[in-house]
């Protein structure tokens, strides 16, 4: 699996997540899933990720978005 293909399936398991700790445990865990889509807008523009970072310095090979 590629950086770029890690990047969005741990972005799309994140959103899955505050969605559901939003139904299931508190509304106040939308603000978890309105920063995880900012975060992914700024990565966006910037090219820069937190999550590719990491996923960098845990050996994933890198792909075209994020170098």
């Amino acid at each position: 699996m590629s950086l770029d293909r890690a990047v969005l399936a741990f972005a799309g398991v994140m959103i899955l997540l505050s969605v559901a700790l939003t139904v299931w445990v508190s509304p106040l865990f939308m603000w978890f899933t309105v920063f995880i889509g900012l975060n992914m807008l700024q990565s966006a523009f910037t090219g820069w990720c937190p999550a590719a970072i990491v996923f960098k310095k845990l050996g994933v090979k890198e792909g075209c978005a994020f170098s």
